[in-house]
């Protein structure tokens, strides 16, 4: 069986993901214990998230040189917006937060820190740039709930969340993004096989700053400053 990049990358970020597992907010997913003031304050940054992280699988099908892969980027493109950003919906709906209150929300400074650096790498470089910034994201939360849906109480209340990120459809799409990033990575020299897999790197890393900010309820450090 041939070597896949994905298979290198798993390496790399394998310890990353499994400090997530670790993480009081995961865990706290995971056990239904999760104080719900936090998890409203991911579905907000979660869901504003999504909206860059949208624009970037929109890029990827500008920038892709085939209509195989912008066919797989529009596929993702659809998966996000109406599969993973109605989840966010519904749930919000259950604290009686609106759709367009989620789109009016601020950006947190990890968020925007994030999705400035996925945008800033993908209009910088190629399609596998796009393809190595949106890799983590899918991958991840699909390692998560897979992760956690044989651990979880029967009456959780955040199971429809596990559910969906162990689900057989989100699993499709990590596939996916794993399937295209093996795809355009193919041939490459070693020189731009680093730089990805430092891209993927560093989006885990963000993840993984992503799910502190979420866990402290943080905003902008500034926004402190006066009260």
């Amino acid at each position: 069986m041939d070597y896949l990049f994905t298979d290198r990358l798993w390496k790399r970020v394998e310890p990353i993901w499994q400090s997530y597992l670790e993480h009081p907010f995961v865990k706290g997913i995971g056990e239904g214990s999760l104080n719900q003031e936090k998890f409203k304050h991911w579905l907000k940054q979660d869901y504003v998230y999504l909206i860059d992280y949208s624009r970037l699988f929109a890029l990827g099908s500008a920038k892709a040189e085939d209509l195989e892969t912008m066919t797989v980027f529009a596929k993702l493109l659809h998966g996000v917006l109406d599969t993973e950003m109605e989840l966010h919906r519904n749930y919000a709906a259950e604290f009686g937060i609106t759709a367009e209150e989620l789109e009016a929300t601020e950006p947190s400074a990890i968020t925007t820190a994030y999705t400035s650096y996925m945008l800033n790498v993908s209009q910088r470089g190629g399609v596998e740039n796009v393809a190595a910034s949106v890799l983590a994201c899918e991958w991840s939360y699909n390692f998560i709930g897979r992760s956690l849906i044989d651990r979880t109480p029967a009456d959780n209340f955040y199971n429809s969340w596990i559910n969906l990120y162990a689900s057989d459809e989100f699993s499709d799409l990590a596939e996916k993004c794993k399937k295209l990033m093996n795809k355009l990575t193919a041939g490459k020299p070693e020189e731009d096989l680093r730089r990805l897999e430092d891209i993927v790197v560093k989006t885990s890393q963000f993840e993984y700053l992503f799910w502190d900010m979420v866990e402290k309820k943080e905003e902008w450090p500034v926004n402190r400053i006066g009260r």
